[in-house]
């Protein structure tokens, strides 16, 4: 396996600009030939179905969802950046490009990152034009917040439903292209396999979740927007449905996956309550823009908040880190919030598994309205679900899974190592590192989309050509016949165990060894705890009903398989990385202080792995990072 990253030469703030002049271009009238699959509804799916729609491209898009609009980018809450400086601050793309790079500790791309932060512009142009209600100062100007991990203001927002209003324009764009006929829409309907003919990617095979018809859909390149694989912990802040399976459905056919380990721990999430809970619940970042995050400073305290003094009161991050305070990055004030509890001081009903998030001091400075006017639904949100006011009484929060930042591995122009095959948005690897910084999701889905792939599709089509390649083919058949042998055989499996089960203990064994810190040790038992506990999924699993019908058992049950499967691969990578890096915390690796260590000498690369047959250890490929623009230094928020 070969990984060229395709990165053009040239000073870096004209990379871009270069690299698409040096494009091969598709005519208008030629563009119409040429067929695009898009697997996926977000906002990285939905803004690039579009796009090429209005381009001219037949486009088929399918989405697991009853509608596109149901994509997990509506849950997305705090905002989106941008480097408009708006707030004249001193901030640039520069600036955004380097927050993100150091962010995610110095191990992406500079050129992808460069890009992330040159058309963030862009996006926002697009956006008001569509019509997104951003939230907007007294005079009319677009109004920013901070988020973490930057000493600007850089956020766009919709109060805490930024997602929800971006994917709403995104699917009026999509919408409109449905309407016009240029784009054929799928819903219900979920990709089990990716179609390799002549080491390209001509096609996939999906199954109606309503019939259970299986069915193959050829087309001249194919685009995964399929969002990421937190939902390998089983509790996370993503939806139910979200899962692994096409991303490691197009890994088995011959895509390398990227930095699996890095996935991101939310410090803002509702605590745990229960041993039977199954979904965990986001409070946005943008809530420490006005919260302040503290613990008592006496072991197990179970005095209520308000009754802490506050010379009894330990606000951790502010004095860890006076420089960023309760704005220091995602994998920062996660650990630290494990830190504090781990230790005993923290608070809540479950297992001191909790701290608090207090708005005492920014209502009395502001007043209610102001803070009900930037977080009302937010902080109703958290009302109805813990059944506390926390206008009254502060929130208690608690880390949680919440993002991948690894994924499958593109280059430059998001084309994965298969020709054909193009991943978007949080399903690849490009822009993170090891930690992504808030409000950063969003601006690297709707760039991917919008301003990204259009061109760089455009390009491969140019020189590859049109196919006459269809659904017939006998590897669509190869494909269609082994999606419905997997499906006979997790029916006939006829255990006693629920494919949720099976799924949560993952997820314990996951977030106990591969979660939020990680030793040599645990990673080695995670490696045998997994496959045996697949073994007996693969023996004692119940899938009731049948493959012929609307079956969310099997559907989950499918789902659980690859996820079983994934995590080996997750361990892999973090066993192999021993350094700590951003998200990616191994505990032999880390400061005098407890900070994460890193060791650029021997790891500063990307980690591909190429699989190599079930239950076998993957192959390691690496691609190495290059700084040329860049100090690397070690991070500090301080």
């Amino acid at each position: 396996m070969k990984l060229d990253s395709q990165i053009p030469s040239g000073p870096l703030a004209e990379k871009w600009d270069k690299h698409r002049f040096d494009m091969k271009l598709v005519n208008p009238s030629n563009k119409r030939k040429y067929k695009i699959i898009v697997v996926g509804t977000g906002l990285a799916g939905a803004s690039a179905a579009a796009t090429f729609a209005e381009l001219g491209y037949n486009v088929s898009v399918f989405c697991y969802q009853d509608s596109p609009r149901r994509a997990h980018s509506i849950a997305a809450q705090g905002g989106i950046n941008a480097a408009k400086n708006y707030q004249n601050d001193g901030d640039s793309i520069f600036r955004l490009f380097y927050d993100t790079i150091k962010g995610g500790d110095f191990r992406s791309r500079e050129a992808n990152t460069y890009r992330l932060a040159q058309v963030s512009n862009n996006i926002i142009d697009q956006c008001v034009a569509q019509g997104i209600p951003f939230a907007r100062e007294y005079g009319g100007t677009l109004a920013n917040r901070s988020f973490g991990g930057a000493q600007v203001s850089r956020t766009f927002y919709a109060r805490g439903q930024t997602g929800q209003q971006l994917l709403l324009g995104a699917y009026s764009s999509l919408l409109r292209q449905v309407a016009s006929g240029k784009i054929k829409m799928f819903p219900r309907t979920e990709m089990l396999d990716l179609v390799v003919v002549n080491d390209r990617a001509r096609g996939i095979v999906v199954r109606n979740l309503i019939t259970g018809k299986v069915s193959s859909h050829a087309a001249d390149a194919v685009v995964l927007a399929t969002g990421g694989y937190a939902n390998v912990f089983y509790l996370s802040t993503n939806a139910k449905g979200c899962n692994v399976t096409a991303s490691y459905r197009a890994y088995k056919k011959g895509a390398a996956f990227a930095n699996p380990c890095y996935t991101q721990i939310h410090p803002t999430c509702i605590p745990v309550t229960g041993d039977y809970q199954s979904k965990l619940t986001l409070m946005s970042e943008s809530l420490r823009n006005d919260g302040r995050i503290w613990v008592p400073k006496k072991k197990g305290d179970t005095r209520p908040p308000n009754d802490i003094p506050e010379d009894e009161r330990d606000y951790y991050l502010e004095r860890k880190y006076p420089s960023f305070g309760n704005l220091a990055p995602r994998d920062i004030s996660s650990r630290s919030a494990k830190e504090v509890c781990d230790a005993g001081y923290g608070v809540g009903h479950y297992k001191g598994k909790g701290v608090y998030l207090d708005f005492s001091d920014a209502i009395k400075r502001l007043g209610v309205e102001v803070i009900k006017d930037r977080y009302g639904n937010l902080f109703d949100m958290y009302e109805r679900i813990t059944g506390e006011n926390p206008y009254e009484v502060p929130m208690r929060i608690y880390p949680a899974s919440h993002y991948a930042m690894g994924g499958l591995w593109v280059d430059y122009n998001l084309m994965s190592t298969i020709p054909g095959l193009f991943v978007i948005g949080e399903a690849n690897f490009s822009d993170h590192g090891a930690n992504r910084l808030g409000a950063s999701a969003l601006m690297q889905g709707l760039a991917d989309g919008y301003f990204i792939i259009p061109y760089t599709i455009g390009n491969y089509l140019a020189r590859s050509g049109n196919s006459d390649i269809n659904a017939d083919h006998a590897e669509f058949k190869v494909s269609e016949k082994a999606v419905e042998e997997q499906t006979k055989k997790l029916l006939s499996i006829n255990g006693k165990r629920t494919a949720d089960s099976f799924h949560r203990e993952l997820g314990h064994i996951i977030w106990e060894y591969c979660g939020m810190s990680r030793n040599e040790a645990g990673l080695k038992k995670a490696l045998e705890k997994i496959p045996a506990l697949g073994e007996e999924f693969w023996n004692n699993a119940k899938i009731v009903g049948s493959g012929s019908e609307l079956n969310q058992v099997l559907e989950r049950a499918g789902r659980v398989a690859d996820f079983l499967e994934f995590g080996e691969i997750m361990c892999y990578d973090a066993l192999d990385r021993k350094e700590s890096c951003g998200a990616h915390f191994r505990e032999e690796y880390q400061t005098e202080e407890g900070e994460a260590k890193r060791d650029d000498k021997h790891y500063s690369y990307v980690s591909a792995w190429e699989f190599n047959g079930v239950g076998k250890e993957p192959i390691l490929h690496k691609e190495p990072l290059v700084f040329e623009n860049v100090k690397l230094s070690t991070r500090s928020y301080k």
